[in-house]
């Protein structure tokens, strides 16, 4: 039977079942909530601006795009968004999607903590965007209807949300802390770790190697 959440299809598909399966199987039950809510904002985002966008792309950059913060699938040498990207890119590409398709979820997933990018890409790469910054951030609420929000909250709630993610970012950033450089998620660990010392962009200018 077909799932509707929000006036949101959930696509009916192998690779969708495959895709939530992952996900399950891989991330706490906050960031799985988190993670389907971002496919639903997102959808009702784009709807809202009248973009079109390919209903299993955008399920699988909602659902993956935090995988990276995952034991399962963190690293500890690169940004945890490029993870969850990579991780995307391989399966989408190992259930017939074209090189295309997978790279515009890798975009979509790479650069979903980086505003002011993705909308630029198209609307298959800003979907990811679009619905993390309405669940993390609450942005743009007012485009989507009390009703609508109620119909996905009741069927992905959030109890302790802000809390809960905010642990899952420090969680999965806490053993890279250089990968932080140049984005917001220095903020969280300097949040959870009193001890963490940012790099300083500026600094790295005037103590390089290079001679004055």
């Amino acid at each position: 039977m077909t799932e509707f959440i929000a006036g949101v299809e959930v696509p009916e598909t192998e690779l969708v079942r495959e895709a939530t399966s992952l996900v399950r199987d891989a991330a706490e039950e906050a960031v799985f909530h988190h993670s389907r809510r971002v496919f639903l904002w997102g959808t009702l985002q784009a709807r809202a601006r009248n973009w079109e966008v390919d209903p299993e792309l955008a399920y699988v950059g909602g659902l993956f795009h935090d995988l990276g913060l995952t034991a399962k699938y963190r690293t500890t040498g690169q940004r945890f968004e490029v993870d969850g990207a990579d991780v995307a890119f391989d399966f989408l590409k190992e259930h017939g999607r074209s090189e295309e398709d997978a790279r515009n979820v890798w975009l979509a997933i790479a650069l979903h903590t980086t505003p002011g990018l993705p909308e630029h890409l198209g609307p298959d790469v800003a979907v990811v965007s679009l619905g993390v910054e309405t669940d993390v951030l609450g942005m743009n609420l007012d485009r989507i209807s009390p009703n609508e929000r109620a119909n996905v909250l009741a069927s992905h709630p959030r109890p302790g949300f802000k809390g809960k993610i905010l642990e899952a970012f420090y969680e999965g950033m806490r053993e890279r802390p250089d990968t932080t450089f140049g984005t917001m998620n220095d903020d969280v660990l300097a949040h959870f770790d009193p001890s963490f010392v940012r790099a300083n962009f500026v600094d790295i200018i005037q103590t390089n190697d290079w001679p004055e």
